[in-house]
């Protein structure tokens, strides 16, 4: 079996679906890389036009070695924000995660706990992924907080891993075993 995130599923939830990207979703894209809480929590400086994210989101279908997913309320229909697996090591099993949500009109009402939980079941149960990593950096205990909740393990600090508004910020290195994912379900 040769690892691939090549198929690009639709994962369900209760509160949110997640779906591959589309170029359709660029004005999405486009609102959570303006929310300037969103950008500083990840730590994103892009700066991308309409046609970029259009082109951007347009493109990540053609990638097997990464998962980019939309993240949609299932209430309204609208893109919240997104969830990558990304950086995929075959050989070792193992990829990187991250999400972002398109600010604060949506934090706090569980998409991101759900959206976590629905790509990681999907990375675990059906590509046979070994070791899903992160960073999350310290001025972001919210994300932390999930990372913990839904089995993520601290490893280790990167310190002043990020100078950020003239400060530096260390940030934390997790990660989650497939026995981890199966002891916390």
């Amino acid at each position: 079996m040769t690892l691939s995130f090549a198929e690009k599923p639709v994962l369900a939830g209760d509160r949110v679906t997640l779906r591959p990207v589309t170029a359709e979703d660029a004005p999405g894209l486009l609102e959570l890389l303006a929310d300037p809480e969103s950008s500083r929590l990840t730590a994103t400086r892009a700066e991308l036009d309409p046609e970029a994210a259009r082109r951007w989101y347009a493109t990540r279908a053609d990638h097997d070695d990464r998962l980019d997913l939309a993240i949609v309320e299932n209430e309204t229909g609208t893109y919240v924000g997104e969830v990558v697996l990304n950086d995929l090591h075959v050989e070792n099993r193992s990829c990187g995660f991250r999400i972002s949500l398109v600010g604060a009109r949506v934090f706090g009402r569980g998409y991101g706990t759900e959206a976590t939980r629905l790509v990681l079941r999907h990375a675990f149960e059906t590509v046979e992924i070994h070791r899903v990593e992160l960073d999350v950096y310290a001025f972001n205990p919210r994300a932390r907080h999930v990372y913990e909740k839904v089995g993520f393990v601290l490893e280790g600090t990167k310190r002043e891993a990020l100078f950020w508004d003239g400060e530096w910020i260390d940030a934390a290195v997790m990660a989650m075993l497939e026995s981890d994912w199966l002891a916390a379900r």
